[in-house]
Parts: structure tokens; C-alpha cells; sequence
């Protein structure tokens, strides 16, 4: 149906030209004869041997010694752990632990001895321990992820320390929380003063290591689901030998460490290698850090320890933060590793660390980048170098050559080049290739980035009781350029994305999590926030805080980045850092950013060390959660594969258009028609009152004290009633009044100004009558003369009204100073109040020559703006009211309730004139009280047992809103609406199918029928179309695919298929109409369910617009036109409205196939994109689901801009949350890219009387700047 665009292959994109990967070796693992045969021999080793030697000491959170933990105690704390966990956790038969179970540890960062013991206490009572973070609070990122770990781990017991404990988040009545997606945990308190020292006789076993688990690993990936990786305790000891070989370790040298010890590097290095070399470990908190960061850099010199385990940003930090100090000496460094080496601003940091503090005796050699992954564990390091020697090669790669996975050497200028710098050599005993990162896992050229494999026995082994992810990840067999396996040896993917340099050089440039494929290019999260970061962002990003992940939005990848915005930061600086950051990453990586959000500091979620938790950011965003305070979007720039815009067909009527009988082109003709108007079983009543006002009067003789109306206020009590006789003498006093003070002639306009009642309904007959043209006004609202008095002035002034009815309190509304701001009160014609008239009968009633003469003008305002008035003659009020009393079956004995604005088309024509014709009762509720009492129209229905209701969507809106969450209560009170047959939505648009179904199945359960509510259509052309009636099966639903729809084509779809619309028929179409669907260009007949406009021939079609000047060409088009083929006799009206017609299999009482009409919107309203056409409801429609807290929206077009503008009903923190989640939605369902979001406060968007939308008015209103916005952002 539509094609994306594809973009053509460049043929300069850069394509690898080397050879074939050759696998890398690293050196053979030595064989030490004194390697203990498993990690907890070591300790076993050392506790007893040398058990006052420090293996641990602890800062407080000044950065002062906490306590040295010695290896002694270290050794009788988890013997007695281990004791315990297996003898005292049960009964004495029913042990709750046995070995081999999983156990949480739950430790904070600031206790690493508590947890080295619970560590080494599980290794040695042969329990897998899964260290995780402490849980906060409920709200945690990502906490029920970690619920998913420790279920799939099969975790039932958590040990943790005393004081944890009590810090974590508990009920009220004092337990733990339940967190959410936990398993339930039995928490176990391991400090020494609980533990039971074991009997002499017990030792715990230490069997040589083997291949069963030994410690779970948690690893957070892109989407945010935290898996278990598993590490056999061969695995574990092995990888402290290849660490010990590749990092020279001697037993007691002195180890600072940073990192977080719970797992990854932090782990390997400083809880597990440190004790098989008996190596003392002095561990700095992040929380030390943050209160002082050169305390680990004071903590060398005063240990003169040879390693350091860091970040760059410790480098970052402990640089900013050092003042010269003369006493702080590095010198003693073997070591300096740097975790993240693989980082790209990684090598800055070493450079700047390295200038600072090498006249401290920081030697260029120790630096250590390292590159590691907790799958393939550690996968490369820079061995310390020879003093003296040359420091390794650095490589200067083009950007744009990264981007298409080739590694070519920077020859442009130096801002698109990425400077990496090596992490050092292969791990001993391990295997390394490069393979493709996406399909088979094929051989590298030499020249190609791929993804990292490593074989070792020193790497993970699944992820825990995940047999699926596992096999993909740790079982990989590399294949060769034609697809055969290499060799059977398996491989564990690294996650990180590299190449083999000169000398075997391992250079890492990304992490596949942090890959981003946009536009079949590959861009790495961390180079755009390196690039981010570079745009000077001190004075607008608070702590470098910045994420960029990719979201996919129309069939390819997006960027986004959020950044924290510092306190303070002027709106300006914002926006100049976020044009400048767009620029440097287009300019530098050229790719264009899809959305830039600036977010209030420390309000990203945070990973448990500070960093940010992408994938719940991601999260945040895409739920429109993220409350930015800054906002930009670009779509247009990086949205580049949108369909070509639709090239129009010039149309011409060709051979393949010739009719044949009712058939067009094979197909048969479109049209419908109702029930012939003749069958009419009063047919002298038609005869003796072909003029409403002869029926009024004869009434008036024949059955003076029916009662034809009954007006209710707010509490459902009769405030005026109307009798036939009563009427016709109210009638009689206002056509004396027009005639003595008016002195009106036949023939002139009277302008009508009430509220809905029955005064109106007397105004009317009354101008009948005196032989005057009534022309229905909606009143001014008193509250907003401004806005509304205006729309009643232009009224009067275009139908020349000679005299204005009205009542007292609206005749000095009209006369008032606040009238007199919005229009000249001077100019009024003669306005007469008809509250109180004397008792006066005119001295004849009037009778029209001719039943074509105007009997009223019918006045309108449509959603497009446009004020039309047209002419309704006496024979067309006949015959609608004929119509209707035939299509509802309306009598003298039946009773029906409007509740609906009676200004204009249909509404009017049921309010005022349907019952005088029928002599059916009208209950009758003005929708203004509903707002003082909203189940005023349902209680009614049910105290008057109405069959028959009408009413106006924003009728239906008001109750499904306000009342759908009462029917409990509506029920207790005692509505019912058993009784109603048919409840008829009066409207001149598309039904609005979502709000009907939700009206009828919110109030089914207070017994409104499921076939109860259907949808009325007129138009200005005809007031009456369709209308739903007794008879005649109920309206069908038909799904139409709304890409044809765009194409000016109807498919018709099955429900639930995708891009698909449903569109319900508008009622039966009235007795003594017909419809037929043309081609509005070529004016010729479409086939049966072909879209076009619906085209309509009846008796009471208007007589014209009119207009002050009669443009009779506007008028002849649009009333009296032509076929260009076919039937070249018959007259239709163009109703404006595109719609199609299909033949159903539902029969007609009559018998034959029923034709269903379907609307699908008004032409005028239509917006014209890209060559499509566009119904604007459609688009407002995805709009609203696009987030909980848009109330209404409205779309418009500005220039060639789509404007959208959506009312807030949140609270104004979730205004910019909006725009990314508009922009979306709008481009995945309807292919364009809004140009404008506009965010304003609810009721901004004008409604008319019939509930729609007024877009025009809107578009003014935006482009004059009066709408008082919240947000307003144009998507650059």
C-alpha cells in the first residue's frame, strides 16, 4: 500500500578489505607448583598460616580506617558463617540450606568486610552466593528485574548484616517490604555475634575445584532485564591465575580499590585474586569518594600500595580535586588499572591523570586500561610496561569509517576521529577472535570492528536457568566466509565491539548494548555522550549527567539524549547547549538527533553507584514519565525514510468509467434510498396543512389541551408546559407584537435570540405567523461576551434581520457595557422583549402563497469556520417532519426526550417543529442543565419510561465522563433505562464509534440495550440524511484500511488488522431520500464502496445558501447539480462529506438488500499532505491515546506545518512529555512529522454546539498568539 523510502547504497561507503582473522592466542597459563587446587584452600592456607596478616581494611566514610579484617579473621568468621548456614537454620532434621543452593548477599557498598565474610561463608558450606544491590525503596530502578534474577536463580534466603537490616524499607507493622516481582525471601543476619562457633571436629569441605557453580554474577542488559551469570569454581580459580600471571601479583602486595566489590573487576581483583595471593585490600566507598576524592590517591601514598583498581571518572575526580599536594606520592604504583579502558574518553582521562600526578612519581607505564565483560570475565589487559620503554601506539580511527564498521585511519579534520587506546594483550590460556555482530557469527576481516569472542577457562558458563540466552552467548562456533564452522571449540560473546591492532593489541571502540543502528549505520552510545559531553556543558548539565539510547519509531532507529539540567541554568544557556550539541553530533557523526531532552537535576533514574539506569530512562520516555523541562525535537532532519509524497493522476472521464444500466465499470452504482415518502396513512392532513401553521391551528381546534412540550430545569421539575392551544395563542400575541411595534412587512428576517424552551418554540410560529423569516440564533454566553457576541452580531448583520425576539434578561445583555466592548450595541435593528405581551391576536394569520417560499433560514457555524445560512422552504419543512414521523413512527399518544443544543440542522427541526407535525409529546432538557445536575437526561428517561431519546455527542460526552464511574450509584437512585429503544446522536459528522460504544457499555448496567444508541447525519445541503428509526436492521461497523483511506480509496480491512479503521453506518437513510457517491472531480458515479462524495436528491433538500450578494454559481453547484454521466436529469444536492456506500446482507423490511451509507468526514476539513488526504479526527484520535493526560487535541495546518494542540488534563510537569510521544504517534500511524506541538490548559479547544471541534477558530487563535500556551515546540 505504501513504500518507505530506501535509501540508495552510496557507492563510497567504506567496505573491509582485509584478509580473513587469524584467532588470537595469549601466552600459555603457567604451572605454579603452589596454586592452591581450589580459591578456598587459599584462605584456608593463609587463616592458619598467616592469620595476623591484613587482608582487608575498611574507610569510614571521612575516608579514615574503619577496621583491617586479618586474614585470621577472615578464616574463623566464614568457617563459622559456613557452620552456621548449614546446621542452624532449621531444625535439627529439616535443614533450610544444603549445598549447592543460591542465597541473595545484600551488603551496601560501605561494608566490604561483612561481605567478604558472607562471601567466602557460602564458598565454603558450598552455597552459590548472588550478591545484588541493597533495595531502597519500592521505587528502585529496575527493582522487579532484579526479582526476575533472583526467581530464575531459584533464591529463597538473603544474608545480610545487622545494620542493613534495619535500613531497609519495611510495612507499617514492621516487616520487610514485599518488593515488587520479588520471590519471598527468608533474610539471615551474618554478623559474628550470631554465627555458632563449630564444633572441634567440624571442618568445612574444600573438594578441588570442579565445574559445578561457585558465585552468580548479576548483569543488568540493554532492555533492563537482569540475568545471573554463572561462574564454576574452576572457572573462578582459573581466572585469579590468568589475573595473578598478567598482573605479576606477589603475595602481600597492597591493593586500593574503588570499584565495586560486589562484582565485575572490584570482585575478580579485590575479593577474589587478593586472597589467593594473601593480598592486603584497602577499599574506598563511592561514598568516600564523593565527600573526597583524592582519598584514594592519599590512600596509595600512605600504603604504598603497588595496584589501584579505578574508573576514569576517580581519574576525573581525584584531578579536579587535587591542589598540590606535595606529600602525596605515587610512586610506589605497579598498577594503575582502569576498568573502563575501553571507554572512548578513557584516554583523556589517563592523559590528564598522567600529567597532574606524574611529578608526584606516577610512572606512564603502570597505567593499566583493561577491557572486560561479565560474561567473558576479563578479556584483555595492558601488562605494566618496562620503565623506559616506548608507551603502546594510540589509534586515530575515522568516525565515519566506525560507523560502517571498517576501521580506516583519520585523514579528515580532527573532530570526526575517535583517538582509542589499546587495553593491553589477550588474557593467558585464552582464545580471541572478532565476529560479525549481527547474523552468524562469521570471521572478521582485519580491517572490520566486530564483536569480541573469547574461549578460556577462565570465563562464565550460562546464565543461570536461562538455557535459551545461554546457548547464543556462551556456546558460539565462529564460521568462515563461506559459513563453515571453524573448528568445534565454543566461544562466549564479550558484548564489547573491537579489533586486533599491531603487535596483538586488543582496542576496544563499544559495547553492542550501547550500539545504535540508525539508517543501516552503527553509532555507539558512549562516543555521542563523549561528543555531548565536549560541548561545554558546565553551566547546563548538572554532573555530566547524560543518556542516549535509541527508540524505534517509524521502521528504523531514533536518537535520543537526556540529560540532568544543573539548578539554575537559564533557559537560554539550555537551548544554546542543545543547538550545539545537535550541530557537533551531526557535524561529527553525522547523524541527526530525534529528540533532546533536558530533565531536572538528579530525577533520572540511577543505577545503585550513581550512573544512570538507561533502559528505565528509555523506559521513562517512551511512557512519558521523564518530565523534561527543556525539550527539542528534530524529526525533520532525521527522518528520512518517509514514503515520496503522492503524485496526483490528473482524472478524466475514460471508457473505463461508461455505465452500463446501474453498473459503472462492472461494479454497481453506489446509491441508496429510503422509504418512499407516499405510503403516509394521513394523507388528508398533508392535503388540508401542507404549512406548518395550518397544522399548529388545526391542532389548536381539534385537540386544544394535548400537551405537545414539556421543558424541565436542572432538578428534573417541569418548569413550562405547552398545550396545542396554548401555543397557537403564544404564537398570536408575538405576531401581533412584530406587527404593531416591529412593523414588520412579510418577507423580512427576524432574528430568534433564546436560551432552549419553549419561548423559542412560540417565537417561531409567532414569525409564521405574522409572515416574517425566523432566523435561530444561539445566545451569547454572559460570561463570555467576547468571544461570542461577535458570532451573533455578524448573524444579524448578514441575514439583515429587521427586528431581533428576544427575553429581558437578554435584551439588556445585548444593550450592556460588556457588550459594548465586543460590538457597536448602537446598531442593534429593533429588538422586542416577549416576556410579558399583552393578550393581542394579529388580524390575520399569514398563509404563504407558494409552499417554495423561505419558511426559515438555518444558520450554522462549521468546524472549518465558515458561517452558512441556508433556506428552508415551507414544502422542505413538510416534508422533513413527514420523513421523520414516518422513519420514527411518531403519534399524538408517543412521548420522546431531546436533549440537544436546538440552534441549527436536525436539532432545531426535532426541538420545534417534529411534534407540532406529529402531535407527539416533546420532553424537553436543555444541555446546560446538565451541568448543575449531570444525570438529569438518564434519570428522566427513566421517570417518563421514554422509548425514543435524541441527543448531541457532547451530551454523551458529558455523562460518559462524569457519570461512568457512578452507575453503582445512578442504580441505588433507582435510572433505568430498560426502557429505552433508541437513544439517536444528532450530528453532521464521521460517528463517533469509540464514544457510542463506551456510552452503551458503560450503561448497560443500568439496562441501556447494546442496540439501543446509533448516529443521525445531515448536512447543510439536507438537515437530514439518515436517521436511525423503529424499523430496519441495526447499523453495521465496517473496518477500512486507513492508508487506502489517504489514497482516496476504500479497502475494506478485517477487524484488529493493522492500520485499521472502523467506521459505523449513520442510521437509515430517511423515507424520500436518496444518496449516491460520486467523484467530486470528475462529477461521474463511483462503484459500491468507493469513496466519494455523497451526493443527495430529496424533497426537503435546502433551497440554497443565503447569501447577501447570491452567488448563484456557489449556489446552483452545491444545490442543483448535475451527474456528468448516467442520469443526467435528476438534481442533487453535494453535501461536502465523503462517504461510501456498500450493499449489505441484511435485508430491508421490504425485503431487499439493505445499503448502508458511511461518512467518513467532511471535504472542507480535510488536510492535504504529502499528496494525501488526511481526515483531521484520525490523526486527533492517535494523538489522545498517545498519553494519560491529554484531554482533547485538535489538529491544523500552518504554512505546510502539521499543528498539533493537545489540552493538558495532567498536571503541568507532564506538559513536555507529550511532544516526544505526539510527535511518535503520529508519525507511526499516519506518516507525517508534526512541525508544532502546542500544549494548552483544557477547554482551550472552541466546540461548537454540536460538540465539534472549531479548528479554524483554533488556527486564529494560534497564529494572533492568544492561546496562552504552557508549551509550544516546534520540531526543528
Amino acid at each position: 500500500m505504501f513504500s518507505l523510502k530506501v535509501p540508495e547504497p552510496d557507492p563510497n561507503t567504506p567496505k573491509p578489505e582485509g584478509r580473513q582473522i587469524i584467532p588470537v592466542k595469549g601466552e600459555p597459563l603457567g604451572v605454579v607448583s603452589n596454586w592452591p587446587p581450589a580459591l578456598q584452600a587459599a584462605l584456608a592456607r593463609w587463616g592458619s598460616t598467616q592469620g595476623k596478616s591484613p587482608a582487608l581494611t575498611a574507610l569510614d566514610i571521612t575516608g579514615k580506617p574503619l577496621y583491617t579484617l586479618t586474614y585470621g579473621k577472615l578464616w574463623s568468621r566464614s568457617v563459622k558463617l559456613a557452620y552456621t548456614l548449614l546446621n542452624k537454620l532449621g531444625t535439627k532434621n529439616e535443614q533450610i540450606l544444603k549445598p549447592g543452593d543460591k542465597v541473595a548477599l545484600v551488603y551496601p557498598n560501605s561494608d566490604p568486610g561483612m561481605f567478604l565474610v558472607a562471601f567466602y561463608g557460602c564458598l565454603l558450606a558450598e552455597v552459590i552466593p548472588v550478591p545484588i544491590e541493597v533495595p531502597l525503596s519500592r521505587k528502585d530502578a529496575g527493582i522487579c528485574q532484579v526479582g526476575f534474577l533472583l526467581g530464575s536463580c531459584g533464591v529463597g534466603l538473603a544474608l545480610t548484616s545487622e545494620i542493613c537490616l534495619k535500613g531497609l524499607p519495611k510495612t507499617p507493622t514492621g516487616e520487610i517490604l514485599q518488593f515488587k516481582g520479588w520471590p519471598r525471601l527468608k533474610w539471615v543476619v551474618t554478623d559474628s555475634k550470631y554465627l555458632t562457633k563449630p564444633s572441634k571436629e567440624w571442618q568445612p569441605h574444600i573438594p578441588t575445584a570442579n565445574t559445578e557453580p561457585a558465585y552468580i554474577e548479576y548483569k543488568a542488559s540493554k532492555d533492563g532485564t537482569v540475568v545471573g551469570v554463572a561462574v564454576s569454581k574452576v572457572a573462578m580459580l582459573t581466572h585469579c591465575q590468568a589475573l595473578t600471571q598478567a598482573c605479576n601479583y606477589c603475595e602481600g602486595d597492597s591493593l586500593v580499590n574503588v570499584l565495586d566489590f560486589k562484582k565485575d573487576m572490584g570482585l575478580w581483583h579485590g575479593v577474589l585474586t587478593a586472597v589467593m595471593n594473601r593480598i592486603h585490600t584497602i577499599s574506598v566507598p563511592y561514598a568516600v569518594m564523593k565527600a573526597c576524592p583524592l582519598s584514594w590517591v592519599q590512600r596509595v601514598h600512605i600504603h604504598k600500595a603497588r595496584i589501584a583498581l579505578v574508573k576514569c571518572r576517580d581519574l576525573h575526580w581525584a584531578m579536579m580535586a587535587h591542589r598540590d599536594q606535595r606529600d602525596t606520592s605515587l610512586a610506589s604504583l605497579r598498577m594503575l588499572i582502569v576498568a573502563d579502558g575501553a571507554n572512548p574518553w578513557s584516554v583523556s582521562s589517563c592523559d590528564a591523570f598522567l600529567n597532574v600526578f606524574q611529578s608526584h612519581g606516577l610512572k606512564p607505564e603502570a597505567i593499566c586500561p583493561c577491557a572486560t565483560s561479565p560474561e567473558a570475565m576479563t578479556v584483555a589487559i595492558r601488562r605494566p610496561g618496562v620503565p623506559g620503554t616506548p608507551l603502546p601506539a594510540r589509534a586515530i580511527l575515522s568516525m565515519g569509517g566506525l560507523s560502517h564498521g571498517v576501521i580506516r585511519v583519520n585523514t579528515e579534520d580532527k573532530n570526526s576521529a575517535l583517538t582509542v587506546q589499546d587495553v593491553g594483550h589477550v588474557m593467558p590460556g585464552a582464545l580471541m577472535c572478532i565476529v560479525r555482530p549481527d547474523g552468524p557469527p562469521q570471521l572478521c576481516k582485519t580491517d572490520e570492528i566486530g564483536e569480541i569472542i573469547i574461549n578460556s577457562r577462565a570465563g562464565g558458563n550460562m546464565y543461570y536457568g536461562l538455557p535459551g540466552l545461554t546457548k547464543n552467548t556462551f556456546e558460539v562456533i565462529p564460521v568462515n566466509a563461506n559459513g563453515v564452522p571453524i573448528g568445534e571449540i565454543p566461544f562466549v560473546r564479550s558484548g564489547l565491539l573491537g579489533f586486533v591492532g599491531p603487535g596483538s593489541l586488543i582496542f576496544v571502540v563499544g559495547k553492542i548494548e550501547g550500539l545504535l543502528m540508525v539508517s543501516g549505520r552503527r553509532h555507539n552510545a558512549d562516543d555521542l555522550v563523549a561528543t555531548a559531553l565536549a560541548v561545554e556543558p558546565v553551566k547546563t548539565v548538572y554532573r555530566g549527567r547524560i543518556a542516549v539510547f535509541s527508540v524505534t519509531v517509524f521502521y528504523d532507529e531514533r536518537v535520543v539524549i537526556v540529560a540532568e539540567q544543573r539548578p539554575g541554568a537559564s533557559e537560554e544557556d539550555s537551548f544554546q547547549w542543545m543547538s550545539r550539541v545537535l550541530q557537533a553530533i551531526d557535524s561529527i557523526h553525522q547523524v541527526g538527533l530525534y529528540c533532546l531532552a533536558l530533565v531536572p537535576a538528579n530525577t533520572l533514574p540511577k543505577t545503585p553507584l550513581g550512573g544512570i539506569h538507561t533502559s528505565d530512562t528509555k523506559q521513562f520516555f517512551l511512557d512519558g514519565n521523564l518530565h523534561p523541562c527543556n525539550i527539542l525535537m528534530c524529526p525533520h532532519t532525521c527522518v528520512t525514510n518517509l514514503p515520496k509524497p503522492r503524485q496526483k493522476q490528473p482524472v478524466g472521464v475514460g471508457p473505463a468509467s461508461v455505465m452500463v444500466g446501474n453498473l459503472v465499470a462492472g461494479k454497481r452504482i453506489a446509491q441508496a434510498v429510503g422509504r418512499d415518502l407516499g405510503m403516509i396513512e394521513d394523507q388528508d392532513l398533508v392535503r388540508k396543512h401542507q404549512y406548518l401553521t395550518e397544522a399548529l391551528q388545526w391542532r389548536a381546534q381539534t385537540d386544544a389541551d394535548h400537551v405537545l412540550f414539556v421543558l424541565l430545569n436542572s432538578k428534573g421539575v417541569t418548569v413550562s408546559t405547552a398545550t396545542c392551544v396554548q401555543l397557537h395563542k403564544r404564537a398570536e400575541k408575538i405576531a401581533a407584537a412584530l406587527t404593531e411595534k416591529g412593523s414588520i412587512n412579510t418577507g423580512e428576517n427576524v432574528v430568534l435570540l433564546y436560551p432552549p424552551g419553549i419561548d423559542l418554540i412560540a417565537a417561531f410560529y409567532g414569525c409564521l405567523y405574522a409572515g416574517c423569516v425566523p432566523v435561530n440564533v444561539r445566545p451569547p454566553h454572559p460570561q463570555n461576551l467576547a468571544a461570542t457576541l461577535p458570532t451573533v452580531r455578524m448573524i444579524i448583520d448578514v441575514s439583515k434581520a429587521a427586528c431581533i425576539l428576544t427575553t429581558q434578561s437578554l435584551m439588556r445583555t445585548l444593550r450592556s457595557k460588556e457588550a459594548a466592548a465586543s460590538v457597536n450595541i448602537k446598531t442593534w435593528p429593533t429588538i422586542i422583549d416577549t416576556d410579558d405581551l399583552p393578550r393581542r391576536r394579529p388580524p390575520q394569520i399569514y398563509k404563504p402563497p407558494t409552499a417554495e417560499m423561505i419558511a426559515y433560514l438555518d444558520f450554522s457555524v462549521s468546524t472549518t469556520g465558515m458561517l452558512t445560512g441556508v433556506k428552508i422552504s415551507h414544502a422542505a419543512v413538510s416534508a422533513i417532519c413527514r420523513s421523520i414521523k414516518l422513519q420514527c413512527e411518531l403519534y399524538s399518544s408517543r412521548q420522546i426526550a431531546i436533549c440537544l443544543d436546538p440552534y441549527c440542522g436536525l436539532g432545531f427541526v426535532l426541538w420545534c417543529l417534529a411534534s407540532v407535525y406529529s402531535g407527539h409529546q416533546s420532553v424537553l432538557i436543555p444541555p446546560f442543565e446538565l451541568e448543575n445536575c449531570l444525570s438529569l437526561w438518564l434519570s428522566t428517561l427513566t421517570q417518563y419510561r421514554i422509548r425514543d431519546t435524541f441527543c448531541s455527542y457532547s451530551v454523551m460526552e458529558l455523562c460518559t465522563k462524569g457519570l461512568g464511574t457512578q452507575t453503582e450509584l445512578l442504580k441505588a437512585r433507582g435510572v433505568n433505562l430498560s426502557c429505552v429503544r433508541s437513544c439517536v446522536v444528532i450530528a453532521e459528522e464521521r460517528p463517533r464509534l469509540t464514544l457510542s460504544h463506551s456510552f452503551s457499555k458503560l450503561f448497560k448496567d443500568i439496562g441501556l440495550s447494546s442496540r439501543a444508541v446509533s448516529t443521525a447525519f445531515g448536512s447543510r445541503v439536507n438537515l437530514a440524511v439518515c436517521l436511525q428509526g423503529t424499523t430496519g436492521p441495526d447499523p453495521c461497523t465496517v473496518y477500512v484500511d486507513m492508508k487506502s483511506l489517504r489514497h482516496d480509496r476504500v479497502r475494506l480491512v478485517e477487524r484488529g488488522a493493522p492500520q485499521s479503521l472502523p467506521l459505523m453506518e449513520s442510521g437509515k437513510i430517511l423515507p424520500g431520500v436518496r444518496v449516491i457517491i460520486v467523484n467530486p472531480e470528475t462529477k461521474g458515479p463511483l462503484g459500491d464502496s468507493h469513496l466519494g462524495e455523497i451526493w443527495v436528491n430529496s424533497p426537503h433538500n435546502a433551497s440554497g445558501y443565503y447569501t447577501i450578494y447570491g452567488e448563484e454559481s456557489l449556489q446552483a453547484n452545491h444545490f442543483n447539480t448535475k451527474l456528468s454521466f448516467g442520469d443526467p436529469q435528476t438534481l442533487w444536492a453535494r453535501t461536502g462529506y465523503l462517504g461510501f456506500v456498500k450493499r449489505t446482507e441484511l435485508l430491508e423490511a421490504n425485503g431487499d438488500r439493505h445499503d448502508a451509507l458511511f461518512v467518513v468526514g467532511s471535504l472542507d476539513e480535510t488536510l492535504e499532505l504529502r499528496g494525501l488526504r488526511y481526515h483531521p479526527i484520525d490523526i486527533e484520535i492517535s494523538v489522545s491515546r498517545a498519553h494519560r493526560s491529554i484531554a482533547e487535541s485538535a489538529v491544523f495546518t500552518w504554512t505546510n506545518l502539521l499543528v498539533v494542540v493537545s489540552e493538558l488534563c495532567g498536571s503541568e510537569q507532564d506538559a513536555l512529555d507529550l511532544v516526544p510521544l505526539i510527535t511518535n504517534v503520529v508519525l507511526e500511524e499516519h506518516h507525517l512529522i508534526v512541525g508544532v506541538v502546542v500544549i494548552v490548559d483544557p477547554g482551550v479547544i472552541p466546540i461548537n454546539s454540536r460538540g465539534e471541534k472549531q479548528r479554524m477558530h483554533l488556527r486564529d487563535s494560534f497564529l494572533a498568539d492568544q492561546l496562552d500556551p504552557i508549551y509550544v515546540a516546534y520540531n526543528m
